[in-house]
């Protein structure tokens, strides 16, 4: 059986104020030539469908006629909620849609929605999980111990009906502990919302969203990463779609086949003559979307609007010079944005202060972000 998976569309996204909806269908008409073109059994989208819980018109359309042309090519479709949707609005016609092959997860309420198809192996189980919290978790179920998000996936998934001879896929959209994050992303206070992969174990593959750079968690799970880049940390990223064959029991394997965007994310950096004459730049393509960065010790009057007449899509100037250095205008590397917001306070303090934070400072800390965390959910 071969499976396609996809996530993090969030359709309705804007770059820099720039509206990405012409980029987002060409990507899905990208992708729905894929599915025809590998003949696949079902596309799993695996959340994070809009980029905003109420999305605007246009983005709905767009995914109207994605799953339009999904459908008449004749493959299945699952397709959970992310954090950044509402799965009530998700689910909206969700029977009217299983006429078409199109299966939508419900709002969680105790209950895991399974899709079962057929191949010459006999049936494989797509158990449709959307974004969790513990809060919801514990609504549902009041007498089990809930505290952390591993927690709210261990009992939720400890209530499926799971057959261990059967193959089983699970739709997914958490954090994983360990999974390297982008700047596009929604980063929770404390790491909060860290999943041990441990609690996926029991499936034979599992499709996860909420991750924009594609990466293998653990022997069965993997996330396929955003189908655009999002944000200018995800320039050069190669970005895909990844393709699961199911053969027997125990034989899983998974192919990402690369997508080729409408625009690239590049940076172009330099003084401006240099930028301004494209005399060091002179690759680069000026369809792409840009950030321009000047290394001129003085500001350049109308410098954007200047670069502009070049590079038509130029979405974003910056300054690094000795003024900007002395500023602290500084980039996180990756391993900062790898760190949680607690470790990166606690360095923070730490360099202040001349001293660690106590284990007392720290489980105040870790208390204080876990109910701020907890109230915004």
């Amino acid at each position: 059986m071969k499976l396609l998976h996809l996530s993090d569309l969030h359709l309705g996204k804007r770059l820099c104020d720039v509206s990405l909806l012409e980029d987002q269908a060409y990507i899905l008409d990208q992708i729905a030539a894929i599915a025809a073109r590998e003949a696949v059994d079902a596309v799993l989208i695996a959340g994070d469908v809009y980029d905003k819980g109420v999305p605007p018109a246009e983005a709905v359309a767009l995914l109207d006629q994605f799953l339009t042309v999904l459908a008449g090519q004749g493959c299945s479709v699952c397709l959970i909620a992310g954090n950044h949707d509402s799965a009530e609005r998700l689910s909206f016609g969700a029977k009217l849609m299983d006429g078409r092959g199109v299966y939508l997860a419900p709002v969680y309420d105790g209950a895991v929605r399974c899709v079962t198809l057929q191949d010459g192996f006999g049936p494989v189980h797509l158990w449709l999980l959307p974004f969790l919290k513990p809060a919801v978790v514990r609504h549902v179920w009041p007498e089990e111990n809930v505290e952390t998000y591993s927690d709210a996936l261990q009992c939720a998934l400890s209530h499926i009906p799971l057959d261990p001879s059967a193959r089983n896929v699970l739709l997914s959209h958490q954090f994983v502990t360990g999974a390297v994050r982008c700047e596009s992303e929604e980063i929770s206070v404390g790491g909060l919302d860290n999943v041990d992969a441990a609690v996926y174990e029991a499936f034979d593959y599992v499709a996860l969203g909420h991750i924009h750079t594609a990466q293998d968690v653990g022997v069965n799970a993997r996330y396929c990463g955003t189908p655009l880049g999002y944000s200018f940390s995800e320039a050069g990223q190669e970005k895909s779609v990844t393709m699961v064959t199911l053969e027997e029991k125990g034989r899983v394997e998974r192919t990402a086949i690369p997508l080729a965007p409408l625009h690239g994310l590049r940076e172009v950096r330099g003084s401006y003559l240099d930028l301004a004459r494209r005399e060091t730049y002179e690759g680069t393509a000026v369809e792409d979307y840009l950030l321009a960065t000047l290394t001129d010790e003085e500001d350049v009057p109308d410098a954007m609007a200047k670069l502009r007449t070049i590079y038509s899509n130029l979405l974003r100037l910056r300054y690094d010079n000795r003024r900007t250095r002395e500023c602290q205008t500084v980039e996180l590397g990756e391993e900062e944005r790898s760190r949680s917001p607690l470790e990166l306070f606690g360095a923070l303090y730490e360099q202040q202060n001349n001293a660690p934070l106590s284990d007392e400072q720290s489980a105040f800390l870790q208390e204080l972000m876990a109910r701020v965390w907890e109230e915004e959910a």
